[in-house]
């Protein structure tokens, strides 16, 4: 592995600083060297064989801070991050911080009928593995910092996709921010505000006559039973929920229409949303999202769709899938993570990087 380190001017007791990048795949070197650019940097050995970790170097007392980008083999990375921070922990680090823009399984945040809560598994694991901090990036919910018993510093990207907005978009000033569905309009509307442009949200699905026939939509309701319970007890149960026809709410026509989401992966929600404002008369559609996952075969879809450009940053490796479509453009992020890894190892306050960023936000 490749490590990124520099010593910084401190006392004795607060030791000096250690960037390690994760071998999972070449991403999270190269985003480290992004993030090391910001600062001077000094090229050092890091051994990574199956996995069996041995740092090449002395780790004790410093703060070390483990950059890992999330690959496609998932799991695999996860255990990688784990077996570098247990390593770190028994080699005696002062403290040890995960640097990871995505963190993985974070929609597995909510109890599902016979499930778990997935994010909080992983939480406790790298709790457990001897992290001290975590420094990630627009999680899928706020509230898995909750998971946590380490700090948690949830940094934004939409600064960066706002300004690419501002710069890469000339009449951007004619743009109607979209929501693809009611659960992403307060991103939306956090967009909106900024830039001072309207709202739209996507409502409701696509209706088909004869296959709301076949899946039997419209069969006479089932008996209710409630002798499993007690013969005495009547359970109401609660009515099933049915999309009702494809709305918008909001004008698009003439408009550039921007959809504003935290995560792209499975393409088809927003192929349908770019449909639906073709419709109604927005002549350019994009797309901003901080994860591009782009799995299957997302590139090939979005070349072929409505779509004129999609969006991401590089919290998420995307290379090959840039090679697939040429709408897909990238956002620098690293500068954020620098600064706050600078801050963090000087001690400094981390609310300058949370500026005008509110509750809801």
């Amino acid at each position: 592995l490749e490590v990124v380190k520099k010593q910084l001017d401190m006392n004795a007791t607060k030791g000096g600083l250690v960037i390690f990048t994760a071998n999972s795949n070449p991403s999270s070197r190269e985003l480290g060297k992004r993030i090391a650019e910001y600062v001077v940097i000094a090229v050092a050995q890091f051994t990574y064989l199956k996995t069996r970790v041995q740092i090449q170097e002395s780790v004790r007392g410093k703060d070390v801070f483990i950059i890992q980008t999330v690959s496609k083999d998932v799991n695999t990375t996860i255990m990688e991050l784990l077996i570098m921070v247990y390593a770190c922990r028994t080699s005696c680090a002062q403290n040890i911080i995960g640097v990871i823009p995505y963190f993985p399984y974070s929609k597995q945040c909510k109890m599902r009928k016979r499930g778990s809560i997935v994010s909080k598994l992983l939480a406790s694991m790298m709790c457990k593995a001897g992290l001290t901090h975590l420094i990630t990036m627009d999680l899928h919910q706020k509230e898995i910092q909750g998971f946590f018993n380490i700090p948690v510093d949830n940094l934004r990207a939409s600064p960066f996709l706002l300004q690419y907005i501002q710069e890469e978009i000339p009449d951007y000033r004619n743009a109607v921010i979209v929501a693809k569905s009611p659960s992403s309009a307060k991103r939306a509307q956090s967009f909106a505000e900024r830039l001072r442009l309207g709202i739209a949200v996507i409502h409701g699905e696509a209706q088909d006559a004869e296959s709301d026939l076949v899946d039997g939509r419209h069969s006479p309701p089932t008996v209710k039973n409630v002798a499993a319970i007690h013969p005495s007890l009547e359970i109401p149960l609660l009515i099933p929920k049915e999309k009702p026809p494809i709305t918008v709410v909001g004008d698009v026509g003439g408009r550039i229409a921007i959809i504003v989401d935290d995560i792209i992966d499975d393409v088809d929600s927003f192929l349908a949303a770019a449909e639906t404002l073709k419709e109604r008369g927005a002549y350019k559609i994009f797309v901003m999202a901080t994860h591009g996952i782009l799995s299957s075969d997302a590139p090939r879809l979005i070349e072929e769709s409505a779509i004129d450009e999609v969006v991401v940053t590089n919290t998420i490796p995307h290379e090959i899938q840039k090679l697939q479509c040429s709408k897909i453009k990238t956002v620098d992020i690293s500068m954020i993570l620098s600064e706050a890894i600078r801050r963090i190892h000087n001690g400094e306050s981390m609310s300058y990087l949370f500026r005008n960023i509110g509750m809801d936000d």
